[in-house]
């Protein structure tokens, strides 16, 4: 089996058939298989799904398990050399996988890749990013010097016909060659939602093996069609999977000194509060947003 393509669905109803429809329409020439994880839906897509695409291989989970957790599911079952892992919220432009796994079988240094991945309007989505350090996380959360408030590299200026070697890539989208993630690991089930490719990515470099972008294969991305199902909770689970990234790979004192940075970066949010009630809709619903959010993130910061 040369490719396993992995797609992890959670309530995303249509979205999720018309990924597949794009993912095997791409695999024509390609000896593969696609494993489709439901982690405990409730909107009947994976039920619809069946019925579409009876080829492929369904596993379900009683309860929401995680988007790491998930994979794994599937990861520990796949027979294929690469391991394509994909959101039900993606679609496949006509040969983006082939383009992928030709760049990988021809670059035996990579362990991972990714494609360029567009919003819905066709524009450029940011997918690829440093890995986070305390510094980093200190410019970020203060928007000082040159780092992107979301964290990720100015890709706007990137050449788009040339890869580039980067550090984290988004779990949208990853290739994997096989024996890469054998040599790393499967994703950490300690992080339930997001920072499980940021610490995977980091395992797979420690292991000797290049991560790249390749622009050349492309992938539209709706982007957060589970997670805003959830928007504020999932806000706290970010920076807990982060504190847990700090924690895992630097130690309590990092995660903590992290911790100190998340309070002080967020304290002046809740104080400007009250200006976001005396500004015009759409931007100050953003602001009273923004301000709820960290206000949940600075209680729940101490057990963090």
């Amino acid at each position: 089996m040369i490719l396993s393509v992995i797609v992890v669905n959670w309530n995303t109803g249509d979205l999720l058939r018309r990924c597949l429809e794009s993912i095997y329409a791409d695999l024509a020439d390609i000896q593969a298989e696609v494993l489709v994880v439901d982690s405990a839906s409730t909107d009947r897509s994976l039920i619809a799904t069946q019925e579409q695409f009876p080829q492929a291989h369904y596993l379900r989970t009683q309860v929401n398990i995680g988007f790491g957790s998930a994979n794994n599911l599937a990861l520990r079952q796949a027979k294929g050399d690469y391991l394509l892992l994909l959101n039900p919220d993606t679609l496949v432009h006509p040969g983006a996988i082939n383009t992928l796994l030709d760049y990988m079988g021809q670059n035996q240094n990579v362990g991972a890749s990714a494609s360029r991945l567009l919003n819905a309007d066709g524009s450029l989505q940011y997918s690829c990013s440093a890995e986070p350090t305390l510094g980093r996380e200190f410019l970020r959360m203060f928007h000082l010097g040159r780092v992107r408030p979301d964290g990720y590299y100015p890709m706007e200026t990137w050449d788009l016909t040339s890869p580039r070697r980067v550090e984290v890539i988004l779990g949208a989208c990853m290739l994997l060659r096989r024996t890469a993630l054998d040599q790393a690991g499967l994703f950490d089930e300690r992080f339930f939602m997001y920072s499980e490719e940021v610490d995977l990515c980091r395992r797979i470099r420690l292991a000797g093996w290049d991560i790249y972008w390749f622009p050349q294969a492309i992938i539209t991305h709706y982007g957060g069609q589970s997670t805003r199902q959830m928007a504020a909770e999932m806000f706290v689970q970010l920076y807990r999977a982060k504190i847990e990234f700090f924690r895992k790979h630097h130690g309590p004192l990092q995660a903590s000194l992290y911790k100190l940075i998340l309070c002080f970066s967020g304290l002046p949010r809740l104080i400007l509060a009250p200006v976001g009630r005396l500004e015009p809709a759409p931007r100050g619903e953003r602001h009273r947003t923004i301000a709820e959010n960290y206000q949940r993130l600075l209680r729940a910061l101490p057990g963090l």
